[in-house]
């Protein structure tokens, strides 16, 4: 699997945002911590999500008035600009990129101490695209095992149709728990949060507790 692959699996720019919005509070429901997925509505004038492994792997989605930004950074792939000293980025990676996303290039939060982009992976789609786009005419290198995946792109699985499956395996991975898949889908179809559905994920949260950061991601809460 390489950027391509994704590419044609990612859903519409506003079932995308709906997904990385539902992963974020089932991150809050389930952690309350550090979360290993996030959304914020306030990344400058725009909005992001976030996922951060703890051990080197991450992306963010940049919703912009223009579209979406994608960027991948897989600390363990062949692609990795710390592959060579002037930390090159793969070739042909940011090729057709469109000029309007151009500044999250610049985005110190994708760079390295020194601000240069770091990324494996990177895709967009402006609101007028009926498609996902990445860098044209990519040569991937060799595979180095039958699940190697040569450019970190499938750290963006978690996105695609089978979400809800996903996410139930991970946290029985992750947080060594196991979820209903109703309540998992409850949350990803963004139907409105109730203190049912948030105790049947975890016992020892509410709602309440949950309130602030819940309606500072933008998803529905249930009225009284």
């Amino acid at each position: 699997m390489t950027v391509y692959d994704i590419a044609a699996k990612l859903p519409s720019l506003g079932v995308l945002r709906d997904r990385c919005k539902a992963l974020a509070v089932l991150e809050c429901i389930l952690d309350g911590g550090e979360p290993h997925y996030a959304y914020t509505r306030a990344w400058g004038d725009d909005e992001a999500a976030l996922m951060n492994n703890g051990s080197g792997d991450e992306w963010a989605v940049v919703f912009t008035a223009e579209g979406a930004f994608i960027r991948v950074y897989d600390h363990g792939s062949a692609m990795t600009p710390y592959r060579s000293p002037d930390r090159e980025l793969w070739p042909g990676l940011l090729d057709g990129i469109p000029a309007v996303f151009r500044p999250q290039i610049e985005q110190p939060a994708f760079g390295d101490e020194e601000g240069q982009f770091l990324a494996t992976a990177v895709l967009w789609r402006l609101c007028g695209d009926d498609r996902w786009q990445a860098g044209e005419g990519i040569t991937f290198p060799p595979l180095r095992g039958p699940d190697n995946v040569p450019d970190g792109s499938g750290l963006l699985e978690i996105l695609l149709d089978d979400i809800v499956d996903r996410y139930v395996t991970f946290a029985e991975d992750y947080y060594e728990t196991e979820l209903d898949p109703a309540d998992v889908e409850h949350v990803v179809t963004h139907r409105p949060l109730t203190d049912v559905v948030v105790q049947a994920l975890n016992p020892e949260m509410t709602v309440a507790r949950l309130h602030e950061d819940i309606a500072a991601i933008g998803y529905p809460i249930a009225t009284a």
